[in-house]
């Protein structure tokens, strides 16, 4: 599992290692492991280090000290390094290390001819601490080297782009390689500032001992493998799980077909559907028990997924109601939310598990006063405390939050993703894991970790449709539960 801290985070454990190592250490770990991502950069792109014209800009904290010192590395192996002040002022022994080492130092407007003729841009102009957007002359700086051709090597995270947040405010630098240093920041993986990073990768710069447990972490494989139910030799149907599905109306059947192979993908030992497109799910899955009679009427189930395509009309607000009072873990999508957005109390006699599966616009109507799109880590965790709820907020980074604020993200999404009908397999997937006994928070990650996994195999880099991602489902469970 892939730990994911705050800058707050961050700080802390930096402190930790500061108050014991000598003064500049840090500093100097994280520029060695800068210099080495930049000469590999160079020399895969140029061949080699010596002769390569290397612009660094420096910013007037920290982590223009990163770069200046990286600068000054790789002058050392012979690169025309010039560095071109940001602010007011740079890390003073950084410069110096530079000058030594044969670089020098120069100033708008001469800076616009050396970044347009460079191999290699560092951007070190603002670090993890950067707030606001860019100033002059970091602005121009930073468009001289978003429209250039070199190479742009962002120094912790891309100058205008929020390390907690991934807001990435007009401006904001263009990276093509990221080096992030000692932990990963929400930022980065957040979008739109995600967009920004280009290819990441984290230098080891010996805060291990001194972090916190995090409270945001990312699923891999390893982890999917171990939360996917798997049955035994002495499984049942019955055991493996029953889930119920309510959605699907006259107008949109489809979305109750969709929801149902969801719940049968991953692997519910049996899946009852209510409601009035029984026709289409038993023709499209034969093995799903149908009925169109009332909920209670359905017979047991272990979990249930209820909204996609369902209506928001007084037999949609019934079903709704009568899926709450089950003493099961509950999923709800789509009109679902619609219906919940427009008498939230149908939540606060709630005792059973319950997941909410919103994208941004739903997420809206649920709570119009969080800023989910500028802050979407602390709008979804508000929402789920709120709720005493698990929330996932779908987009291009899915973020998924419990009640007692652990904050799951999902990064195997993929934009062909987004597609009708795709979030109605999303919802089925999550009530048949909730069906198998699988926490909610589990249950909600992991689904998200292999749907955005089945979106990528049926895309195959070409536009797919729900259908196709559902039957994907089995060879992306496949792909992560064999060695």
């Amino acid at each position: 599992m892939h730990a994911v801290h705050t800058i707050e985070e961050v700080r802390a454990a930096e402190q930790s290692v500061l108050a014991r190592t000598a003064e500049g250490e840090l500093m100097q770990r994280a520029a060695t492991g800068l210099s080495r991502t930049c000469a590999q950069v160079i020399g895969a792109h140029r061949g080699g280090v010596y002769g390569a014209r290397v612009v660094v800009l420096a910013g007037t904290g920290n982590n223009g000290g990163d770069a200046l010192f990286a600068g000054a590395a790789l002058a050392k192996r012979g690169a025309q390094v010039v560095v071109v002040p940001a602010g007011s002022r740079m890390h003073e022994a950084g410069v110096g290390a530079v000058l030594r080492a044969g670089g020098r130092v120069t100033e708008l407007p001469e800076a616009a001819g050396a970044i347009g003729g460079a191999d290699l841009v560092v951007d070190g102009i603002l670090g993890i601490g950067g707030k606001g957007g860019l100033r002059e002359p970091a602005a121009t700086l930073a468009d001289l080297a978003t429209s250039s051709d070199a190479i742009v090597i962002a120094v912790d995270l891309p100058s205008g782009v929020d390390a907690d947040t991934g807001v990435a405010d007009d401006g904001a630098i263009w990276a093509d390689v990221t080096v992030t240093f000692g932990l990963m920041k929400p930022g980065l993986l957040l979008a739109p500032g995600s967009m920004h990073v280009g290819l990441l990768e984290l230098v080891d710069i010996g805060l291990g001992s001194d972090v916190v447990v995090p409270s945001i972490t990312s699923l891999e494989a390893s982890d999917v493998a171990g939360i996917v139910p798997r049955p035994g030799p002495l499984d049942h149907k019955y055991s493996q799980g029953v889930a119920g599905v309510v959605a699907g109306s006259d107008r949109y059947p489809g979305a109750a077909v969709l929801a149902v192979s969801g719940a049968l993908h991953v692997k519910a030992g049996l899946v009852r559907y209510v409601g009035s497109a029984a026709p289409n799910v038993v023709n499209a899955w034969p093995s799903a028990i149908v009925s169109t009679g009332s909920i209670a009427d359905a017979g047991r189930v272990q979990a249930w997924g209820v909204g996609p395509g369902l209506g928001v009309d007084d037999r949609a607000r019934q079903q709704l109601a009568e899926v709450l009072a089950e003493p099961v873990p509950v999923v709800i999508d789509a009109d679902g939310l619609t219906l919940l957005a427009q008498a939230p109390n149908m939540l606060r006699t709630r005792k059973a598990p319950t997941v909410l599966t919103p994208h941004v616009r739903e997420f809206a109507r649920l709570a119009p006063d969080l800023e989910v799109e500028r802050d979407p880590i602390t709008a979804v965790r508000t929402l789920a405390a709120r709720l005493h709820s698990t929330v996932l907020l779908k987009g291009a980074t899915t973020v998924v939050a419990d009640a007692d604020g652990q904050v799951r993200l999902n990064l195997t999404g993929t934009p062909w993703l987004a597609s009708g009908g795709t979030g109605d397999v999303l919802t089925g997937m999550i009530a048949g894991l909730l069906a198998a006994g699988i926490p909610t928070l589990d249950a909600a990650s992991c689904a998200a970790f292999l749907h955005g996994l089945a979106g990528r195999l049926a895309a195959d880099d070409a536009p797919t449709t729900a259908v196709a991602v559902a039957a994907a489902l089995p060879d992306a469970i496949r792909a992560v539960t064999r060695p």
